[in-house]
């Protein structure tokens, strides 16, 4: 593959396309011909991809990072090549050199992440080169944080919407370029979902539920019921930031895989990075000069991490690790913020798609309601790994009991969720070790605010007002009442925190029992607080962040749409500084 490929096929098409001229002209009368030499003529391209499906770049760049000589000079070391870090790095590599330190490996050739059906195997993969590592937040929630070039969008379940206007004004960004930024992303990985019975009928019971009006399909954070964007494609492959480097120009850029940054190096201003590749050998890599930067990717758990371990943070804290304090920095890792979100497993009298988010309630109450089918997707995400739920807190017995329940009932069906929007309520991030590859403490302090705790009971309201409305009484057991469905899930192992026994009758204490991840957590490096308004670490030169951990509040419904957009703007922005 390669040019040659390129070319031969090139003639191959052109000597079709001649072919199907000649007969066409001598044979007018044949319509099906003629249209079919149109569709050639008009979009070739259309022949490629129905023959040739979504396939892994051919990234002359991507290297491991053991390849590294010892010593590396460029104008910008974006540490992470995540959600952010991708569109920031090809955007940077028009006009600058651009190092990519990227602590996973590469997401392409990995059925795990391509395939919309093994979304929860790859969360739940446990294996040394999986892209998800693992933790338990101290608030018992099981959570995961990405490890592999494209970051969360190698994971997640592919929800693509944008910030409203209200959040991109509050921020104090250019609406035009802000604009710009999310088309340049929509064209390399975003899609139209196909919206099949399930996701229709759930989208039709939300409007039954009021949670009106009808926007259709949009990118757009519009209050009301819509049809959102998707990165998987209509063969249900998805397509991560990863797909974005196809922007970038291949001669200023190089990504090094399995590369795990140890620390930022000072000297009276950010002057490179130490990072170690698979074999545990260590490299350097410095800024080539004073409009040089390095860059912190490394989203919410790891921008925080690595800003303490390299020694800005505070200096108790610091000290107590033994880290020497090059700047004392009380409000990094602070502020921490994760979506609660909390679900109803649905079983169905009839077959189901395997779907993820496609359709979203935005409610006026702050609670956002989506959905997702498929027997395996909804089973693995109610269950654990063995040693997790051992640890779970619900009795064996119930557990035993909700789990042959689950198994019996969702033979078919799929689950409706809510999280709420902000949140108000944060916590804070720590280190366990200085050892960047260990996952640091995170607390999220989960409705600590009550305005928390009752948007997410308005949002349950919401969700046993769809399964009872007529739009969705195809996909429900019409004997099968929701409370039962309420007392399956208390008693499933969905994280480690302690039940109560009114979980099952009072939505309030059903919330604070129940509450699981959505994967959405940032915060840790706040804008006015760590950064100052263009991403520059405040008391030191050289040294930006930009990613999810700037952030006071999860934007839109969903956040990898702004995340990606706002690598794009950055790297825009700098380089008009440039």
């Amino acid at each position: 593959m390669g040019l040659r490929w390129w070319r031969n096929f090139g003639a191959v098409l052109a000597g079709v396309l001649l072919f199907f001229h000649g007969l066409c002209y001598s044979e007018k009368k044949n319509i099906r011909c003629k249209a079919l030499f149109l569709c050639l003529l008009i979009s070739p391209l259309k022949l490629i991809l129905l023959y040739f499906p979504y396939a892994a770049p051919n990234y002359s760049f991507l290297q491991e990072a053991k390849q590294a000589p010892p010593n590396l000079y460029y104008d910008y070391i974006i540490i992470g090549g995540g959600t952010s870090g991708c569109a920031l790095a090809a955007t940077l590599s028009q006009n600058a050199t651009v190092l990519v330190l990227e602590r996973g490996g590469s997401p392409y050739g990995n059925p795990k992440i391509r395939n919309l059906d093994s979304f929860f195997a790859n969360i739940l993969d446990k294996s040394p080169s999986s892209p998800s590592q693992s933790f338990i937040s101290e608030d018992g929630v099981f959570n995961t944080r990405a490890r592999v070039l494209g970051g969360g969008s190698a994971l997640n379940a592919g929800f693509y919407s944008r910030a409203s206007a209200g959040y991109v004004k509050s921020s104090g960004w250019d609406q035009r370029l802000v604009k710009e930024s999310y088309e340049w992303v929509e064209k390399k990985v975003v899609f139209k979902p196909p919206m099949l019975q399930w996701q229709s009928a759930v989208r039709d019971g939300l409007l039954e539920a009021g949670v009106l009006p009808y926007n259709g399909f949009s990118y757009e954070h519009l209050y009301g019921t819509k049809v959102g964007g998707t990165i998987f494609d209509h063969q249900d492959h998805r397509h991560t930031a990863a797909d974005l480097l196809e922007y970038a120009n291949p001669k200023n850029i190089v990504v090094l895989l399995h590369a795990t940054v140890e620390k930022i190096e000072f000297r009276l201003h950010a002057l490179g990075v130490i990072f170690r590749d698979e074999v545990g050998m260590r490299h350097n890599a410095y800024r080539r000069g004073s409009k040089s930067e390095i860059i912190l990717s490394a989203g919410a758990i790891g921008s925080p991490q690595l800003l303490m371990l390299s020694g800005i943070g505070p200096e108790a804290h610091l000290k107590a690790h033994g880290i020497p304090v090059i700047l004392e920095q009380p409000m990094v890792g602070q502020g921490m913020a994760d979506n609660p979100m909390n679900a109803l497993p649905i079983p169905s009298p009839r077959p189901v798609e395997n779907s993820l988010a496609q359709v979203v309630g935005i409610t006026t109450f702050g609670s956002y309601i989506e959905a997702a089918s498929g027997s395996d997707i909804i089973r693995s995400w109610f269950h654990r790994p063995p040693e997790q739920s051992s640890n779970a807190s619900t009795t064996p017995k119930g557990t035993e009991k909700a789990l042959k329940a689950m198994n019996t009932m969702m033979k078919r069906g799929g689950i409706i969720l809510e999280k709420i929007k902000g949140p108000i309520s944060t916590g804070h991030l720590k280190l366990r070790t200085t050892n960047p590859e260990d996952n640091p403490y995170v607390t999220f302090n989960y409705f600590k605010e009550p305005e928390d705790l009752h948007r997410c009971v308005e949002g349950m309201r919401t969700i046993i007002k769809v399964i009872n409305s007529k739009a969705f009484s195809k996909f429900r057991f019409p004997h099968t009442p929701v409370q039962l469905l309420i007392d399956m899930t208390v008693n499933l192992p969905v994280n480690l925190r302690p039940r109560h026994v009114g979980a099952s009758i009072f939505l309030e204490q059903f919330c604070i029992d129940t509450v699981m991840t959505i994967w959405h957590y940032h915060g840790g490096c706040h804008v006015g607080r760590v950064v100052d308004p263009d991403y520059k670490v405040i008391g030191v030169d050289g040294l930006r962040i930009i990613d999810g951990s700037t952030f006071n509040h999860s934007p839109g419904t969903n956040p990898q749409a702004t995340v990606m957009m706002l690598g794009r703007y950055m790297g825009e922005k700098i380089l008009g500084e440039r």
